[in-house]
């Protein structure tokens, strides 16, 4: 469905709308504040918080196997932290997933603690043959969360999309 012009979070939240993600985990992030804030108030999603993302990707690989359609909402420090469990399970048994991640430490980074994270995301995500999106723009961003989804479910392991601070 094309939708009217969406502000950079509206785009990632009508994206996993209309992949019909139904299922998201979340860890707090600043940059997806908003995002969490209409994910939680959406009864069609259940929303699970948690405090780890490897605890995170457990939960959505359950959900996926109780036949939900699983997304997890992170920033990208959190990639670090769930790595095994992303390959051996989510990609050795095949689930699909979004991972939206807010991709700290790139063009417009105040903290110095999170560029060398930042700077290492995609090298990470190519060394573990998972596709990412990098929208630009709304408009962008609603249709990668979209073909992530579908790019996800077609190789049985999970797709990111990266947003960069400029991105908000």
């Amino acid at each position: 469905m094309k939708r009217t012009k969406m502000d950079s979070t509206e785009a990632i939240y009508n994206g996993l709308k209309d992949a019909e993600i139904d299922f998201v985990v979340s860890v707090p992030c600043v940059n997806l504040s908003k995002l969490l804030e209409m994910v939680d108030e959406d009864e069609e999603i259940m929303h699970i918080p948690v405090t780890r993302e490897e605890e995170g990707i457990g939960i959505c690989a359950g959900a996926y196997m109780g036949g939900r359609k699983p997304a997890i909402l992170m920033q990208n420090s959190g990639l670090g932290n769930s790595i095994n469990a992303l390959k051996s399970l989510m990609e050795l048994y095949k689930f699909p997933l979004i991972i939206i991640i807010s991709h700290r430490g790139t063009e417009g980074e105040t903290i110095c603690g999170q560029i060398p994270m930042g700077e290492s995301t995609p090298r990470l995500l190519n060394a573990m043959d998972f596709h990412f999106f990098e929208p630009t723009n709304s408009e962008t961003a609603y249709e990668d969360v979209k073909n992530a989804w579908k790019l996800s479910v077609e190789e049985g392991k999970p797709v990111s999309v990266l947003l960069e601070i400029k991105y908000w």
